[in-house]
């Protein structure tokens, strides 16, 4: 299986490298010359939980028409960017091809959806890895827990069966799910309970849990998701949200919100796919998002001064 890794930021690292490791033929995409030089000059380094590997098995590229003719493409960037692919993979012929698309945060499907038909489109959902680029040609991650898979529309298919086994033949854990949008909306309120929190504190989300101020911004953040997802009737599996981040705060105390590690790196967040968008959905849907409202409010303006 010929596989193409869309934006090869920290999770997209890790997807290329364990892909390429266990002998699939992969070639990464990303905009970051300086990255991409470093995985076609010295490898690709991933360090962390998995221990520390480089892997020169690995191409990448600055020029998006190399990628045609892929058997699988995964979008890995950040939502906002979702859109762009969508318009660039729509002059490929994907009748062939898989494409599947995994962000933090709500919207992709949507997105694509704009600028492509989406019948060969599979939405995932990365479970507990708390990813960061270190440094060119460098990720790490502090945890690797799933990877989950569905169909846009739900339901269990063969084609869905094939691209779990691609993920577990990759050394990854993973499994197709008939809701797949229970399980994006339970990842995006851990999502919103602490990529804007952290990024408004500029604490990681161990350092949140331990102040019970900064921990209650974060809970009232995900409880205003959860009444939204309650509103468009998503089969959450839990009933006590607020358990339900903590565990989940819990098991990665160190680490940094991508939002976070934008708002350091001073560059262009996913606000919109994450905190901002309990804000987009509460105007929608009549219900007052106060919390997130501020935390957005405040992330947006900073994000204002420094990309000036």
């Amino acid at each position: 299986m010929k596989v193409s890794v869309i934006g090869t930021g920290a999770m997209g690292s890790i997807y290329g490298s364990f892909f390429a490791k266990n002998n699939f033929d992969v070639l990464c995409y990303d905009v970051w010359d300086e990255h991409v030089d470093a995985i076609n000059n010295k490898g690709l380094r991933v360090s962390g939980i998995s221990g520390d590997h480089t892997e020169k098995k690995i191409r990448a590229t600055t020029n998006f028409n190399e990628l045609k003719d892929r058997d699988l493409y995964i979008i890995a960037t950040k939502g906002d960017a979702v859109g762009s692919v969508a318009s660039k993979l729509a002059d490929f012929d994907l009748s062939n091809a898989f494409v599947l698309t995994i962000q933090n945060g709500l919207g992709a499907a949507e997105r694509i959806e704009k600028f492509m038909p989406t019948e060969n489109v599979l939405l995932g959902v990365a479970q507990g890895f708390g990813a960061s680029i270190k440094a060119p040609g460098h990720a790490h991650h502090n945890g690797m827990s799933m990877i989950r898979i569905g169909e846009i529309n739900g339901g269990l298919t063969d084609r869905l069966t094939t691209i779990v086994n691609a993920w577990e033949e990759a050394g990854f854990t993973s499994k197709g799910f008939e809701d797949i949008q229970q399980l994006i909306w339970e990842k995006f309120i851990c999502n919103v309970a602490y990529s804007g929190p952290c990024s408004v504190f500029k604490k990681t989300i161990g350092e949140i849990l331990n102040d019970k101020d900064m921990t209650e911004v974060s809970i009232q953040c995900a409880l205003e998701a959860r009444k939204l997802g309650d509103l468009k009737k998503i089969n959450f599996s839990f009933d006590n949200t607020e358990k339900y981040i903590i565990d989940f705060g819990n098991k990665m105390p160190l680490s940094k919100p991508s939002m976070l590690q934008d708002v350091e790196a001073k560059r262009k967040c996913e606000l919109s796919s994450i905190n901002g968008m309990v804000v987009t959905l509460g105007k929608e849907l009549n219900v007052k998002t106060p919390y997130n409202s501020v935390v957005s409010n405040i992330i947006s303006a900073r994000e204002k001064e420094y990309l000036q």
